[in-house]
């Protein structure tokens, strides 16, 4: 009898009463209770997660910063309740803390007083950072505690760059108020760079006035000095002079019956002595016309000089453009220039003041010079005009007197005068000097004022001045600057759909291990005849085969049309699974045919080494060592994998590998029970009594 009949007799088995039909129908839905089921009760936990109950406490007081009122905990707080993500019941602490205690909710989430003060720190001296207090309790449930470690994650995450947000607003505000702090310092660089120039332009002229002031009062003290010095001479001379017409005209006066002789014995005296009165007279007044010339021009350039240093001052210092060491050097040079000017015209006031006596002393030197040459041209013949010569040496000598007094007053003004007029010429040479270093370092300064210029216009190119609309794309860029561009190139929608490659092979294996506790592995009948091996082996491996197909099309026309299960390759999908149906079956027929009541243990045990190293949960790489070596050698590794591209799409490399492997598996398991069938041909005692029976 051929295969197919044998497996047609043995379905036909199924039909004779109501406990086969019952049977064979529950063994057609059993899949359906492992694969339908499981991926149903875990389509979409995350899409539910707003059923969780969870406590949320908030405690926040507020804060201030820089003027705005900061409540960070309230928009966390008005965030969370807005969203879905869990089932969100505000209570306090307490409630809160005994809810998760027990089981009222899942987990707790605090927003401590002192977040919103914490968070603007950041905008101070000390900033810190603000926690969000989570209370788990994983004797509720280990899962969600996982889950809430996500979702709080992406709440610390956005409450983080919120933050931020408002600091690296500050910050770049700041940058803004510094660019117009150094634009207005950098306007005012050039404002003291016009300023110095023209300071150093104003200490180059008050150099060279000084230096044409010095040259003045060294010429003024120089002649003061010989001034100074014929008037001693001149004040000597005319003691002299005085004294000795004083006594002539005692003489005179006195004797002047005796006078006759006396004159012819000193006729050459007397005209020696009216000789010496008439040269003195004359250099003295040589000498006055002198003082008065220089005296005004001395006084004139003290004055430009002081009136040049004093207008410098008030430009540069008053309006300060130059450092506080420049002005005080600038100060001091200006009152000793005041001071020179004084002296100048107290000099000046001194020869204005006895303008009138030295015009009468000249006039009476001239009188005295006129007549003491007369006297001298006449001294040979004064017996002869002795009358005449006493009223004339009783004029000489009231003149000689006057001389005298005026020579003793000028020589006194004129010690003063050289004595200022010395220290005009050494204040002006200080000036001189210091207006010369004065030069120097205005030029230095105009440099440095320069570059200082430059300096600050450069740094105020290179500080930023960002507007609100810059301010607001460059704090979002900065708060979060680092963003996560998931591409997804064959996305599961659920987590239903993710887990389908895994349950739905799993429910097929156990439905091919359920049949073949109905189904006999190896045709008895057929064994009993001797029929080939491979005819019994086929024989027994057809009916589950037919079985797992309509296992298969039940259960994914449920999953698909009452679950939902969307597949990129529905057709490719169902294809692959037929062959997986019947590798599954050939491989616990030959486990069963093999191994008999035993087999069905090693089928268990052999679904468990699948389940644990086929990768549908977790990677396999996160199993231990044991796992990841049997891994490769196990179909339902490739089945896995292969579903996942048909499902949710991507390269059909590892489901052409998979049905190679499928087939291999196939063929070897068949062979094996092949095998077995000429060796259950053979009656033995153990066949006919086996030790165990299931």
């Amino acid at each position: 009898m051929r295969s197919p009949r044998l497996a047609a007799l043995e379905l036909r088995r199924f039909g004779r009463g109501k406990l086969p039909r019952a049977a064979l129908v529950a063994l057609l839905v059993l899949p359906l209770l492992y694969g339908a089921l499981y991926l149903w009760s875990f389509w979409d936990p995350y899409g539910r997660l707003d059923r969780i109950p969870v406590a949320l406490v908030n405690d926040d007081k507020g804060a201030t910063a820089d003027g705005k009122k900061i409540t960070a905990g309230a928009d966390i707080t008005k965030g969370l309740l807005d969203s879905d993500t869990f089932e969100w019941h505000e209570v306090s602490a307490a409630d809160a803390r005994a809810g998760v205690e027990d089981g009222t909710y899942y987990l707790s989430l605090t927003v401590p007083t002192d977040f919103s003060a914490r968070i603007a720190s950041s905008a101070g001296d000390s900033p810190e950072t603000g926690a969000l207090q989570v209370r788990t309790n994983d004797a509720n449930n280990y899962i969600v505690g996982q889950i809430s470690r996500t979702v709080f994650g992406e709440v610390r995450q956005a409450a983080s760059t919120k933050a931020s947000r408002s600091f690296l607003d500050q910050i770049f505000i700041s940058f803004s108020d510094i660019h117009g702090a150094t634009v207005k310092a950098a306007k005012g660089a050039d404002k003291l760079e016009t300023g110095t120039v023209k300071a150093e332009k104003g200490s180059k002229d008050l150099a060279d006035g000084l230096t044409d002031a010095k040259s003045g009062s060294g010429k003024l003290s120089k002649g003061l000095k010989k001034l100074d010095k014929g008037a001693g001479d001149l004040q000597d001379g005319s003691a002299q002079v005085a004294e000795g017409t004083q006594t002539l005209a005692d003489k005179v006066n006195g004797v002047a019956d005796k006078v006759g002789p006396f004159l012819k014995d000193n006729e050459k005296t007397i005209g020696d002595t009216a000789q010496l009165v008439a040269d003195s007279a004359g250099a003295i007044r040589d000498n006055l016309d002198t003082l008065v010339k220089t005296a005004p021009v001395a006084a004139k350039g003290a004055h430009k000089a002081s009136d040049t240093l004093d207008d410098v001052y008030k430009a540069r210092c008053e309006n300060p453009v130059l450092p506080d060491g420049a002005c005080a050097d600038l100060k001091e040079a200006k009152d000793a220039a005041a001071d020179v000017a004084t002296i100048a015209d107290d000099l000046n006031t001194l020869v204005d003041d006895q303008d009138g006596d030295l015009k009468k002393l000249d006039k009476n030197l001239a009188t005295l010079q006129k007549q003491a040459q007369a006297l001298a041209d006449r001294a040979p013949n004064l017996s002869e005009d002795l009358d005449d010569a006493v009223s004339k040496i009783n004029k000489l000598n009231e003149g000689a007197g006057k001389v005298a007094a005026g020579a003793k007053t000028l020589h006194t003004g004129l010690g003063t005068a050289k004595t200022g007029a010395g220290d005009l010429d050494e204040g002006v040479g200080k000036l001189k000097t210091g207006a010369e270093d004065l030069n120097g370092g205005m030029f230095k300064l105009v440099d440095g004022t320069g570059k200082l210029s430059d300096g600050l216009h450069d740094g105020a190119g290179q500080i930023p001045d960002y507007d609100k609309a810059d301010r607001d794309e460059r704090t979002g860029v900065m708060a979060d600057p680092v963003q996560l561009v998931s591409r997804d190139l064959h996305q599961a929608p659920n987590y239903g759909t993710g887990f389908a490659p895994y349950f739905i092979p799993l429910s097929l294996w156990v439905g091919a291990m359920v049949a073949y506790m109905l189904v006999a592995p190896m045709n008895r009948r057929a064994l009993a005849a001797g029929a080939p091996a491979w005819r019994i082996a086929l024989a027994g491996w057809l009916p589950v085969v037919a079985v797992g197909v309509l296992q298969t099309a039940a259960l994914m026309s449920v999953l698909h049309w009452a679950i939902g299960l969307q597949m990129v390759r529905a057709a490719g999908t169902v294809g692959f699974l037929f062959l997986v149906t019947a590798c599954f079956a050939a491989i616990v027929q030959w486990l069963n045919a093999r191994f008999g009541a035993a087999g069905r243990i090693l089928v268990l045990a052999f679904l468990m080494l699948q389940l644990t190293s086929a990768g549908g949960t977790y990677p396999v790489q996160t199993s231990p060592g044991f796992f990841n070596a049997i891994h490769p050698f196990l179909p339902m590794s490739y089945v896995v994998e292969a579903l996942r591209r048909l499902i949710t799409g991507g390269g059909l490399g590892p489901v052409w590998q998979a049905c190679v492997v499928l087939v291999a598996f196939t063929a070897g398991a068949l062979a094996l029970t092949a095998l077995s069938a000429r060796r259950r041909q053979v009656w033995t005692l153990d066949g006919l009594h086996p030790e165990l029976s299931l």
